[in-house]
């Protein structure tokens, strides 16, 4: 096989003496983008190519010009993205250097909305619903609307709040989102949106707001208000957005909005990563960029720092196939390596354990299990894998479960805060309940609306307190117009539940997160940890963790909409390892963008199976599923194997037959791998 081997700007402070040789510290593609002039700018950085390094250097570049701080706006897809680059600006040009406006969309949308919600008609102490929340009110909501799920074959509340995220990003009706993809629930349209209706009123009666109002609520106060609008228009002299590829139709309106004064709006991103659409991530965004910003200046950085030359000789050859890109070709910066490996085995078990054999095999040429991934396109298709790892003690972990802000014994304490912050939340107040014995949810709805009626304050008690609302509401004397309507087998736990709230509304434990949390667990919900969860221990250690990093934060505010930003869904963040202990990853390859491996194995590159069937229907979801394939080729640092079997079993009674190999196989050129038959 053969090898493949100045800126202008009119703001009135003065710059910053340069502490950075910017020439010195990146190469000549990176430098270009780095110091480009103001102006719209489209970055176009490939697979390890330094995107990170170009991003942060570009903003410690706008400092050392004399950019105010306040004035620039870096947008990013995660938390620890945003505080990553951060950590690296500080490095860079000292301790003290903040951007006080960078995180991600959601984050900068909720500090938005804290300070404006006014003006659409919501309190500033709204609570924000992660996932499970926004779900939960769903289905009450359904169930309000007298719909009978199993006589109309309803969607479950969770599939519903999918279809309906799914059209708020889009910014689209939900009927076109019925009709292109869930076309069997296309006779139920005028249903579901009756329940929209009622999940929008439930959400503004409560003052609540799910993920999607962050974006889309946002959006709406700078289109409405005019003032506030340009603010922020004049504010933000210069806009970074990273990860544009995975931007959604709101996004790219909010930064459209936001960068029309000034037009310094630098976009960085990778056309060929762009592998979200079925979250909502539009790649229009990326690709017409240009067509939108006539006057922008589009900068390539292909020089690759992650993969040997062979595999990125696959990769460009891989991403080659595709008709709408950007052109580019990822050039490498490493010496020679080995060329990728083919792998065809006779079925999916010999697969899996070719795939466990050769890890033990690396192992012992002294990789470790952490220096290797095997990414698959869909969970079902490790199967085998994990039956065969398990039989042969082979630790690993799975990037799938339950997110440490998302585990039941966290949401019921944090509840309790939620509750104490904002007394019409009742999704809070109704999960609190129902941890009583005795209270199911038709108990929990009555006591709910005795609460609510009985939580409200007059004007006169509110005089002198809060001027600018009309109503308040209180804890304390909701929770004692309840009490009368509890039965006999709650009573106990009730009494308990009431004095341990209005104990945590005194000032003195109210403002110290690490105090309530402590309270709660003090107050008898270290006793309900004990009789319901079998590792009562490592729960509880998780609670006392969530008291220290509850230390951080100023106000019960700032530490819950922290919170509901950390259950955000972040690709590659999966299970947490809890001991020294050597773990292969197993992965989705929409899980594992981002991430990189010394080994890598590609699994079930079959037709049928990646691409997915219906994916090849379609040019525009075969163009993204090559796309796939590519990322998943790009994690690979040093060796690469790409597996198929011949033969697969199905569950429908037919047995074994013969599979045809990935077309995007079959499309590679024989010169960029060597393939071996697994005997």
């Amino acid at each position: 096989m053969a090898k493949a081997y100045q800126l202008k700007r009119d703001v009135p402070r003065q710059p910053r003496e340069g502490q950075i040789d910017y020439r010195a510290e990146l190469n000549e593609q990176q430098w270009a983008a780095v110091t480009s002039p103001k102006g719209p700018a489209l970055v176009i950085a490939g697979a390890g190519a330094g995107k990170t390094r170009t991003l942060t250097y570009r903003v410690a570049y706008l400092l050392e010009q004399g950019i105010p701080p306040e004035c620039i706006l870096l947008l990013t897809f995660t938390n620890k993205a945003a505080r990553e680059m951060m950590q690296r600006v500080g490095d860079l040009l000292g301790a003290q250097t903040l951007v006080p406006w960078g995180g991600t969309f959601h984050s900068i949308g909720a500090r938005m909305l804290r300070r404006h919600c006014d003006r659409i008609g919501f309190q500033p102490d709204f609570t924000i619903m992660d996932r499970e929340d926004a779900t939960q009110l769903l289905q009450s909501c359904i169930q309000s609307a007298g719909i009978d799920i199993k006589a109309t074959r309803f969607p479950k509340a969770k599939v519903l709040a999918d279809i309906l995220s799914l059209a708020t990003n889009r910014q689209c009706s939900v009927e076109h989102i019925l009709e292109n993809q869930f076309p069997y629930f296309s006779h139920l349209a005028e249903e579901m949106a009756r329940v929209q209706q009622a999940y929008r009123r439930r959400k503004a009666e409560n003052h609540m707001m799910d993920f999607d109002d962050l974006l889309c609520r946002w959006l709406e106060c700078l289109q409405s208000e005019e003032d506030i609008r340009g603010r922020y228009q004049q504010q933000f002299q210069f806009i970074l957005v990273d990860e544009y590829q995975d931007t959604n139709k709101i996004q790219s309106d909010l930064v459209d909005i936001l960068a029309a004064t000034h037009q310094n709006v630098m976009v960085v991103g990778d056309d060929s990563q762009s592998i979200y659409s079925w979250r909502g991530a539009h790649f229009a965004n990326i690709f017409e960029f240009p067509k939108r910003y006539q006057e922008a200046k589009v900068y390539k950085i292909e020089t690759n720092y992650r993969s040997t030359p062979e595999i990125l000789h696959l990769a460009n050859a891989i991403i080659g196939c595709n008709q709408h890109q950007f052109s580019k070709s990822l050039t490498p910066a490493r010496s020679p390596g080995i060329a990728p490996m083919l792998v065809v085995t006779n079925d999916a078990h010999e697969q899996a354990m070719f795939v466990a054999q050769k890890a033990l095999e690396l192992r012992e040429e002294g990789f470790e299990l952490n220096d290797m991934a095997i990414l698959y396109r869909s969970h079902f298709h490790a199967m085998e894998l994990q039956m065969e790892l398990t039989s042969r003690n082979i630790p690993f972990s799975i990037t799938s479960g339950i997110r440490f802000f998302e585990q039941a014994h966290i949401k019921d304490v944090t509840a309790y805060i939620k509750l104490l912050c904002n007394p019409v939340d009742e999704l809070s107040f109704v999960r609190l309940v129902r941890l009583l014995p005795g209270i199911g949810a038709r108990s929990a709805e009555k006591l709910w609306k005795a609460f609510r009626e009985g939580s409200v304050l007059s004007n006169e008690q509110s005089e002198g307190q809060d001027p600018d609302w009309t109503i308040r509401y209180s804890v304390s004397a909701g929770l004692k117009a309840c009490a009368q309507k509890v039965g006999k087998k709650s009573k106990t736990a009730w009494d308990q539940f009431q004095c341990t709230l209005e104990q945590m509304e005194d000032p003195s434990l109210s403002q110290s997160i690490p105090g309530m949390i402590r309270h709660v667990l003090e107050a008898g919900y270290e006793d309900y940890l004990k009789g319901e969860y079998s590792n009562y221990r490592n729960r509880l250690e998780d609670l006392q963790q969530l008291a220290h990093y509850g230390e951080g934060f100023d106000t019960p505010e700032a530490f819950l909409t922290q919170l509901a930003l950390e259950t955000e869904m972040e690709p590659g963040r999966g299970q947490e390892q809890t001991d020294d202990e050597e773990r292969i990853k197993l992965s989705s390859i929409h899980q594992a963008k981002g991430l990189e491996f010394k080994i890598v194995f590609v699994i079930m590159l079959c037709e049928g199976l990646f691409p997915s069937e219906r994916s090849a229907e379609y040019e525009d979801s075969e163009e993204e599923e090559r796309r796939l394939f590519y990322v998943a080729s790009t994690r690979a640092m040093n060796e690469l194997y790409l597996c198929y079997p011949l033969m697969r079993f199905t569950h429908h009674g037919t047995g074994d037959f013969m599979q045809n190999p990935s077309r995007f196989l079959t499309e590679l050129p024989k010169e960029v791998y060597e393939e071996i038959r697994v005997q």
